[in-house]
């Protein structure tokens, strides 16, 4: 069943617009008295993240430093802006690992897929968030970047775990 239309007719007179303007100057100055928020002095306090905060990729590494990483391909085949570069090898004693492993930060879109399909949970999002350069080419971590990050690691979401959400 449509609608009742109901037709408007608009004013004979021309219309001043100096009480919308008043009344916009008289909400902005109650916003501009009434400020509940004190700024935040950036460099001295930082913002409070969640535990799921998706920020700067960073590598797991063993003991003796090498990555986890194996090189199984399933990172760049998942990720949806194509923004991981796996190159496999093989060492001599038939282990696989990644020769090359770059990704392109500034194209990627901190999805997490790549966290949730490694097998060896090697590669994480971390929670940092003060990503500034000064040049495109340093926006490319590639595995010894990645390797040296430590910042802490996000938390993947548990639908089994009620703290997770």
């Amino acid at each position: 069943m449509p609608g009742e239309v109901r037709i408007v007719e608009r004013p004979e007179r021309e219309s001043s617009y100096v009480r919308a303007i008043g009344k916009g100057l008289r909400i902005t100055f109650k916003h501009f008295v009434h400020a509940d928020k004190p700024t935040q002095q950036y460099p001295d306090e930082k913002w409070e993240l969640g535990p799921r905060w998706r920020g700067t990729h960073r590598m797991a590494v063993h003991e003796d430093g090498r990555a986890k990483c194996v090189g199984c391909g399933l990172c760049p085949a998942v990720c949806p802006v194509n923004c991981i570069k796996l190159i496999p090898a093989e060492d001599e004693n038939g282990e696989r690992y990644a020769a090359v492993y770059e990704i392109d930060e500034f194209r990627c879109i901190f999805c997490g897929f790549c966290q949730e399909v490694c097998p060896v949970e090697a590669i994480h999002l971390g929670v940092h968030y003060e990503n500034a350069e000064y040049s495109r080419e340093r926006w490319v971590y590639d595995l010894a970047r990645l390797c040296e990050n430590d910042h802490p690691v996000t938390a993947l979401w548990d639908p089994a775990d009620p703290s997770s959400e």
